[in-house]
């Protein structure tokens, strides 16, 4: 059974910065490598639906951001650890959110930027910037 788990979350000022992890793991991801499957990030705050933050294909050179985070996220990866990362710097507080792994793992041609695009999620970790 694959499984992604997200670590890193935590409670950080405004202007401070979190470094979330994503680790995955079962028989599709070491069958076929980590690098075959392009991934992302979304969140989800409080009363507001899922919403895009980044994305990074399975080479890890192509990768996209949600203008809201453009500038101040960097996602990467490591698929020899099958690890994927988020580092979140000059946090706001509307960054406050349940921040998602995904991996899409069948091929979907789905735009990555909707989450109907991966059909592998994570539990989530909480991110919460206070002012």
């Amino acid at each position: 059974q694959e499984q992604l788990v997200e670590s890193g979350g935590g409670l950080v000022q405004a202007g401070g910065s979190l470094r979330l992890s994503c680790a995955a793991s079962g028989r599709t991801f070491s069958r076929y490598g980590m690098g075959s499957f392009r991934m992302a990030w979304f969140r989800q705050a409080p009363g507001k639906e899922r919403e895009f933050v980044a994305y990074i294909s399975g080479s890890g050179l192509t990768t996209n951001y949600a203008d809201s985070v453009k500038g101040r996220f960097t996602i990467s990866r490591d698929n020899a650890k099958n690890t994927v990362y988020l580092q979140m710097n000059n946090l706001k507080p509307e960054d406050t959110a349940v921040y998602y792994c995904a991996a899409d793992l069948g091929g979907n041609p789905t735009s990555y930027t909707h989450s109907s695009a991966f059909n592998s999620w994570g539990q989530g970790t909480q991110v919460t910037v206070s002012s």
